[in-house]
């Protein structure tokens, strides 16, 4: 069971709704959806931040958050859980695994180290890697690491710090993210 809402921050506060995620299939058309709402949504200017929120019951959650028309910023909260989840695949990016481009690109025929040393196409560890030594495979066969991936500072500007965000599971993820924005009230008529 998945839920997914959407935060617009308008010049007199927060809106919530719920979304659906039916028509999504990439997270192009994710970001789109974010744009679009924003712009229905009273009061919001052009530039204002939009969060996407998807959570599938208590396995994970993600967010997507859109500033304008900047690239959107990805936070999931554990990769492996979401790999497994339709959803979850559209915020797993390639930019975000770390994957290597593909052969049809040509700067992939580069012979070069990487600035940290590792060889093109050499997988990067990361903390949780060596944290907890678990990884898994998407449906293409590329290496997931498990634990939180992406921008862990995503909320830190509006009242979440990293280690906060980091620390938040299960179902009462949304209401503490909620809580720190300051629009419990207005998400809880949409949940």
């Amino acid at each position: 069971m998945y839920f997914a809402a959407l935060l617009a921050r308008t010049e007199d506060g927060w809106e919530a709704s719920d979304t659906e995620l039916d028509d999504v299939e990439t997270l192009s058309d994710l970001t789109d959806l974010a744009r679009e709402a924003s712009a229905g949504a009273a009061g919001l200017a052009d530039e204002e931040t939009v969060l996407v929120y998807i959570e599938q019951e208590d396995a994970w959650f993600g967010l997507l958050r859109v500033d304008g028309e900047d690239d959107p910023r990805i936070y999931v909260s554990d990769a492996v859980a979401a790999a497994r989840s339709s959803y979850g695949e559209i915020l797993l990016t390639d930019e975000l695994l770390g994957r290597v481009p593909g052969p049809e690109d040509p700067s992939a025929d580069l012979d070069t180290l990487d600035l940290d040393g590792t060889e093109d196409g050499e997988p990067e560890a990361t903390p949780a890697d060596a944290a907890t030594g678990e990884e898994d495979t998407d449906e293409s066969g590329a290496t997931v690491p498990a634990g939180p991936l992406g921008d862990t500072a995503i909320l830190a500007d509006l009242g979440l710090s990293e280690p906060d965000l980091l620390a938040l599971e299960g179902a009462d993820a949304l209401s503490e993210i909620a809580e720190a924005l300051g629009v419990a009230e207005v998400l809880e008529a949409v949940r």
